[in-house]
């Protein structure tokens, strides 16, 4: 954390400094731990968000056989919802290393789309602050510093407050649910086998905005249900993405060239 509040020397894409400079050390300790807590505050919905999925993965994770350490451990260094709940449950089902690989990868290519996003707005970070909020660069997270960032009014020490707080939300609800998880018996009967499905619908619903996105969702969804019934592990998801993925880029192509 003292990186984050240390005396900045980075600035945005249109060359304007980050806010908060002159006044002395003293004075540019408490406007960085200013905005710390203003991230932190900020990210108050998103905490509420991801401390009862946490609890969710946890006791899944506990139920699919993962040890406590195992199931924390998956959070503090993986930290990515979906891919968690992903990992959980083709553990489970006996799924290869490399399906398991392979379809996690494939989830998180978005990453690489929102990492291209905000890049240009921290060009001039030291490479270890930007490692670090890399990693806590998630879909909610990335919502907010799209916008702030592309305003030029915020500083890293924001951002990491932005994204700490959630990170220890999320860390915090896996725990108590490995805890939970653990104590437990019957679980199933609470109906918790809904926290993937859900988790995967808040991902996509937000991402829907035009007719191209509808049905590339619908065809991945169809062709997933159908490979599924010929297929083992989880190759059907990893093939209707690829397909629904090719489709989408075509349908995407053909509206430009068409100019409709």
């Amino acid at each position: 954390m003292d990186d984050f509040l240390a005396p900045a020397v980075e600035s945005s894409p249109t060359n304007k400094p980050w806010p908060g400079r002159g006044g002395g050390k003293t004075g540019a300790l408490q406007r960085r731990l200013k905005d710390f807590w203003q991230g932190v505050a900020v990210s108050i919905p998103i905490m509420v968000g991801y401390l009862p999925i946490g609890i969710a993965y946890g006791i899944l994770a506990r139920q699919a056989g993962f040890s406590l350490f195992q199931a924390v451990s998956l959070s503090l260094f993986v930290y990515a919802g979906a891919a968690q709940f992903i990992a959980v449950s083709m553990i489970a089902a006996g799924a290869n290393p490399f399906s398991i690989i392979a379809t996690i990868g494939l989830v998180n290519l978005r990453h690489v789309l929102y990492s291209a996003s905000v890049a240009p707005f921290l060009q001039k970070i030291g490479i270890s602050r930007l490692l670090v909020l890399a990693f806590g660069l998630t879909d909610e997270a990335f919502s907010i510093e799209s916008v702030v960032l592309a305003q030029g009014a915020k500083t890293p020490s924001y951002i990491f407050g932005l994204q700490l707080a959630p990170y220890l939300a999320w860390n915090a609800g896996s725990l108590l649910g490995g805890l939970l998880g653990g104590w437990l018996s019957g679980i199933q009967a609470l109906g918790l086998d809904f926290a993937l499905p859900a988790m995967f619908i808040a991902l996509l619903i937000p991402l829907i905005k035009n007719r191209e996105l509808v049905i590339t969702a619908i065809v991945s969804g169809f062709l997933s249900l159908i490979f599924g019934l010929f297929l083992k592990g989880s190759w059907n998801i990893i093939l209707a993405t690829l397909v629904a993925a090719t489709l989408g880029m075509g349908l995407s192509k053909w509206k430009t060239s068409s100019g409709s």
